[in-house]
């Protein structure tokens, strides 16, 4: 008998990983200041689900980056190469919540001070001169998350895809045509909301490494498709699932994304085409 514990997956992931400053929709509430962005908010939900999760960023010597890392500290999150270089300042997001008349809460986001209304900053990403020493890392791990393109970002993923890992992508702001046309060929899962692009071009066609696409519909759940068999699937459609208590939607996407390699890219890329549709449908 094995007595000897499981061992985690390890995902790396790089991308917006930003200071959220949340305001509550009760006036007069606090604003609260929490590890936020596409790519935070994934590898902290798979760090509580038990994966060792590795941030690839530029949070360095800021007051914002001292914040986040210590809340992603508190949900366990692996920091050793969340502050490479070159120095930069962390993004920051201003996050309103509303509630209209109709009781359903809704955000509003803001990249401007409120006071002075200047800008905040912005989303800078990694080099590639400074992930090379990160590159040889990459092996062993079951997943890759990337929100955001560059050439580092391209790079380690090409090189994580090498090494067995699942890459995913889920496009969250205007991609370089030429940078999306590469990670179209790499990404095994890409994922995107329908209030940000109708399709990723490229995907499920000749010449691109996709299994699976999903898009998601906000409260109105979500559908995918797949490839794992000669063809590609026809488009298959998931209800949202109704919370019990509806106080704050934003994050949803994040903990869809995050759920979906937790329970589909532990095995890695291999192990995602063995288990096929029935490991993606569960």
């Amino acid at each position: 008998m094995n007595d000897q514990p499981a061992q985690r997956p390890t995902v790396f992931g790089t991308g917006l990983i930003a200071l959220d400053l949340v305001v509550s929709a009760s006036e007069g509430g606090p604003v609260h200041a929490w590890a936020g962005g596409t790519c935070g908010n994934v590898l902290a939900i798979l760090s509580v689900l038990g994966w060792k999760s590795f941030p690839i960023a530029r949070l360095n010597t800021d007051a914002a980056s001292h914040r986040v890392r210590a809340d992603l500290k508190k949900w366990g999150v692996q920091l050793k190469f969340a502050t490479c270089g070159p120095a930069t300042d962390t993004p920051i997001i201003i996050q309103q919540i509303l509630r209209p008349n109709n009781g359903m809460p809704r955000h509003r986001f803001s990249w401007s001070c409120p006071h002075c209304g200047s800008w905040l900053p912005s989303f800078k990403p990694i080099t590639v001169k400074s992930v090379e020493p990160v590159i040889e890392h990459l092996s062993g791990a079951k997943a890759f998350f990337m929100d955001r393109l560059s050439p580092a970002a391209l790079l380690m993923a090409k090189n994580a895809a090498e090494r067995g890992a699942v890459v995913i992508f889920e496009p969250s702001a205007r991609s370089d045509p030429a940078h999306l046309a590469q990670a179209v060929k790499v990404a095994h899962v890409i994922k995107y909301s329908d209030e940000r692009c109708a399709a990723v071009s490229g995907a499920m066609e000749g010449g691109s490494a996709t299994l699976v696409e999903v898009k998601t519909f906000g409260s109105q759940g979500l559908r995918y498709r797949h490839r794992f068999g000669a063809d590609v699937s026809k488009w298959i459609s998931l209800a949202a699932v109704q919370a019990p208590v509806l106080i704050d939607t934003c994050g949803s996407g994040d903990w869809c994304t995050a759920g979906f390699i937790a329970m589909s890219c532990s095995m890695g890329a291999e192990g995602l085409r063995r288990g096929d549709a029935a490991l993606v449908d569960s």
